[in-house]
């Protein structure tokens, strides 16, 4: 069996590492892998192919700034991506995050439609079942027509139509008759959200496979050096934060900064701060993002607790790294986190509640918890092997299917 992958990108970010994972599982079950993505680092890994050039993806973002279609573009790689999958000839192709300017993601569903080909499209976000929106949040429009969103808008298309709404025709149009499309939500809250989606042809099968991590790194390690060389006392409690982009409105930095402020006796800790150190609470050591991740895994198993403040996540790996490193979780409820983080080591409040969340920090640092067992349980749900095997499943099911 040949699987051949698409994403945007590899061994890098929670998706990249994703497919980096799947990758190298299929091999290590004799599979047949193959691995195409558009932006980053060029890796010399064995079936791994970069298909996009930077400048085109820049050319990419910028037409879709000015007219609004950020699917819509990428000739050059798009081209590359449909003569690959010819030449391969692959059993399965599996299609990953696609956004990020690299790749004509109509026409790539177009061909695999036209072509028959066995398509596993996982959602790691809400943007594949709108018109372009990676967060719905609060807005219910994708349910029936996405329509005159501020996120699906051109500088210079949105003056003469509807950009929105020309979009969600678009991959309407693309996912309509494509009777060979399988999709996987990496949480049930967003396969049931993909569910309701007027997009996806009516005999659609779904399925929900979480997001797996190598438990060989984020497991419960001893964290005393960090620890010293970050000067804190052994007696101190440890807050933790882990975002790639603290900042954004999204994930709620600010919230985490008040708690900062109002638990001055904790030891804060930020990874993935990008921002001015004039800014932040005395207790908090920010510390830029890490592509390192036992070095994140050090993080993880020194804190007593990890903060999630995000307004919206579809799954969460900060929820899947803390556990799996030991460390209990505590946040808002953002949808995907409280459906596959494990409940006895986790609690989510009303998102934007500061005085719930403090409350339910201090309930939690109260608790003695034992850290190999919390690592133990979440080796069992978000382990690699327990994802590739998942997806494994899919795929001989489907051949099993293309074959009666």
């Amino acid at each position: 069996m040949k699987i051949v992958q698409i994403n945007c990108v590899y061994r890098y970010g929670s998706t990249g590492n994703l497919v980096y994972e799947i990758n190298k599982g299929l091999q290590e079950k004799c599979f047949s892998s193959i691995v195409i993505y558009g932006r980053g680092k060029k890796y010399k890994d064995m079936n791994v192919f970069k298909i996009s050039s930077e400048l085109e993806a820049k050319i990419h973002s910028v037409m879709s700034r000015l007219f609004g279609i950020d699917f819509g573009y990428s000739l050059i790689a798009t081209k590359k991506t449909i003569r690959m999958i010819l030449k391969e000839k692959p059993d399965i192709v599996h299609l990953h995050c696609l956004n990020g300017h690299f790749v004509n993601v109509y026409r790539l569903l177009e061909y695999l439609k036209s072509k028959e080909i066995n398509t596993v499209l996982t959602l790691h976000a809400e943007i594949m079942h709108t018109a372009g929106c990676e967060h719905a949040e609060e807005c219910e429009k994708w349910r029936v027509h996405c329509y005159d969103c501020p996120k699906v808008r051109g500088m210079i298309s949105s003056i003469f139509r509807d950009d929105t709404k020309h979009c969600f025709k678009k991959i309407k149009d693309a996912y309509t008759g494509f009777h060979t499309l399988t999709i996987v939500g990496v949480s049930d809250w967003l396969t049931s959200r993909a569910k309701q989606s007027p997009l996806f042809p009516t005999d659609t099968p779904f399925f929900t496979v979480g997001n797996g991590l190598d438990t060989d790194i984020f497991k419960n390690v001893n964290s005393n050096e960090l620890r010293k060389r970050l000067s804190i006392p052994d007696e101190k409690k440890i807050l933790l934060h882990v975002t790639p982009n603290f900042l954004h409105p999204i994930k709620g930095g600010k919230y985490f900064l008040k708690l900062a402020e109002n638990l001055p006796e904790y030891q804060c800790i930020i990874v993935g701060f990008k921002g001015g150190d004039d800014v932040l609470p005395k207790n908090i050591i920010p510390i830029s993002h890490t592509t390192d991740q036992r070095e994140l895994a050090n993080y993880y198993a020194l804190a007593d607790l990890t903060i999630l403040t995000s307004k919206r996540e579809t799954f969460s790996m900060v929820v899947a790294e803390s556990l799996s490193c030991g460390t209990p979780v505590v946040g808002f409820k953002a949808g995907g986190p409280e459906t596959i983080a494990i409940p006895e080591y986790s609690s989510f409040t009303e998102n934007g509640n500061l005085e719930l969340l403090k409350g339910k920090v201090e309930e939690f640092l109260k608790k003695n918890f034992n850290k190999e067992e919390i690592s133990k349980q979440a080796h069992s749900i978000y382990s690699r092997k327990k994802m590739v095997s998942e997806y494994m499943e899919i795929y001989k099911n489907l051949m099993v299917d293309e074959n009666q």
